[in-house]
């Protein structure tokens, strides 16, 4: 006696902490995942490489002949496209290929473009081109499609000094973040490697039927700057605090990302605009999709940490967890800032296509 057949799940950016969580969970329970990524010189690519039930495809977007091939025969898809090279033109195409493919159930990681709500803000250009990938896609007919909308990543934070999300180490140990956000602003968190692909496996399970052309905000907790820092005090047992600021350019960044950031601070911050617009409601729904997630103060207890040190940083360890301690690696960071979820995920893989895509900017988070 046999089982049902086995789902085929395809990714695209398979490296990134969205698409990488949905592998996980993808494999974890038995589905065949072919995970397209850049490269295979990655510590993430070698991870997913070990796991059963997942083939990588290494190579390009921008290639015709990868995308015609990589949905045959699939029966699902989730896809995260990135502002480098022609994320439209990209985002499109995959669309295409998918519904030729007789994709069944298509889900796309979106995000909004604030000019649409209000004249007087604009639009944020990382997110703006997913919205035009979004109706694009929206406009196929034979395409069951699904948008999630990823919240801010509770491991955007750093002691690294990018912008945005750094938090700058004090001399008696405690943090302060400075963000242009209003105090009371408020913002939804996520951890992307811990609770996407639980949530995209739930959305998966219940299929079309349920979804197909719903927006569905992928954050678990919402909380304003004041209070994520006081859940990250009481995670981490040292005092972080926020200082409402403009975003401060401690290291170099590419032209694309210090648009991005500066009409993020206009729009966000100066106006104080919805991080989603004004018609989303939320974290309720991604609560019903996947109870077992992980908020900031449990983020910041178990696994803020263990990244630091990771990225070479000491103040967990010494008793001297000054900045002066941690000088030469901030002088050795990375030069590639941290904007938001997606903008993560981008700059990770910039590095990993580094050598494809010709880009000369130091990076690699």
């Amino acid at each position: 006696m046999t089982g049902p057949p086995t789902r085929l799940l395809v990714t695209v950016n398979s490296t990134g902490r969205q698409a990488a969580s949905v592998v996980r969970a993808a494999a974890a329970v038995g589905w065949q995942v072919r995970a397209q990524l850049h490269s295979k010189e990655d510590v993430v690519a070698s991870e997913l490489e070990d796991l059963e039930n997942v083939t990588l495809i290494e190579g390009s977007l921008e290639d015709p002949q990868l995308v015609g091939r990589l949905f045959e025969n699939a029966e699902l898809a989730f896809v995260n496209t990135y502002h480098w090279g022609d994320e439209v033109g990209i985002g499109c195409r995959l669309g295409d290929a998918a519904r030729d493919a007789g994709v069944k159930h298509y889900v796309y990681s979106s995000m909004v473009d604030h000019s649409a709500f209000n004249g007087a803000w604009k639009a944020i250009p990382f997110w703006a081109s997913k919205h035009k990938v979004e109706g694009y896609l929206r406009s196929l007919r034979g395409l069951n499609s699904t948008f999630v909308f990823a919240g801010c990543y509770n491991n955007n934070f750093t002691s690294l000094r990018y912008p945005l999300f750094g938090l700058e180490l004090q001399a008696n140990g405690g943090f302060v973040w400075q963000a242009p956000f209003p105090p009371d602003a408020p913002i939804p968190w996520l951890d992307p490697e811990h609770d996407m692909g639980p949530a995209l496996l739930q959305i998966f399970k219940e299929g079309p039927r349920r979804w197909a052309g719903h927006r569905i905000p992928i954050t678990f907790e919402v909380l304003t700057p004041l209070e994520t820092c006081e859940a990250f005090s009481r995670g981490l047992g040292r005092k972080v605090t926020y200082r409402r600021g403009p975003i401060e350019f401690h290291v170099p960044v590419p032209d694309g990302y210090r648009a991005h950031l500066e009409t993020m601070q206009e729009v966000l911050g100066d106006q104080g605009a919805p991080y989603f617009g004004p018609d989303m409601y939320y974290p309720q729904e991604a609560i019903t999709l996947w109870e077992g997630n992980r908020g900031i103060e449990e983020y910041a207890h178990e696994i803020f940490p263990g990244e630091e040190e990771a990225n070479g940083l000491t103040w967990m360890l010494d008793d001297d967890g000054s900045p002066e301690a941690t000088a030469e690696v901030y002088e050795n960071g990375v030069t590639n800032g941290v904007v938001d979820g997606n903008a993560v995920d981008a700059v990770r893989e910039e590095k990993r296509a580094e050598a494809e895509q010709n880009y000369t900017d130091s990076a690699g988070l």
